[in-house]
């Protein structure tokens, strides 16, 4: 897909490429727009939709009522605070093993890709519920 050079695209891109918190396009929009003050969220949209048809963003639903958009378009998986709502890539292990097992049992199917979601707590709201729940010092029964 050729497409005509377009400034606002390119900053879009520029704005999501490096990015690992995999933003919505609200998030996208409000960064783009330091840049060009008049780009309206529609175009944003539009241009995130635009690069993901040609391959160099992926999306995510979570079940917060947006999509998320994910430059790294290899296959990964994903953890979801269950707290904060933190949305961050998961380091894995070999998957070629994984997915060779998956297609010999697919019954005639070929997997292609795929898209793991894991749920849980991360790590920033484990350490606030720990230092939330530590018993808090009065002083001593001298003082």
């Amino acid at each position: 897909m050729t497409l005509k050079y377009s400034r606002q695209r390119q900053a879009v891109w520029d704005f999501i490429r490096e990015r690992h918190d995999h933003p919505t396009a609200s998030t996208v929009y409000e960064g783009v727009r330091q840049i060009y003050p008049n780009i309206s969220l529609g175009t944003v949209y539009r241009n995130l939709m635009l690069l993901k048809d040609m391959g160099k963003l992926s999306t995510i639903e979570i079940g917060d009522n947006a999509i998320h958009f994910d430059p790294n378009i290899s296959d990964h998986e994903h953890f979801v605070c269950r707290r904060c709502g933190a949305l961050a890539d998961l380091d894995t292990y070999d998957l070629k093993a994984v997915r060779s097992r998956l297609a010999a049992k697919a019954a005639g199917r070929e997997i292609e890709t795929y898209s793991t979601i894991y749920y849980g707590i991360c790590r920033k709201c484990l350490t606030q519920e720990t230092k939330n729940t530590e018993p808090v010092e009065t002083g001593s029964a001298d003082s």
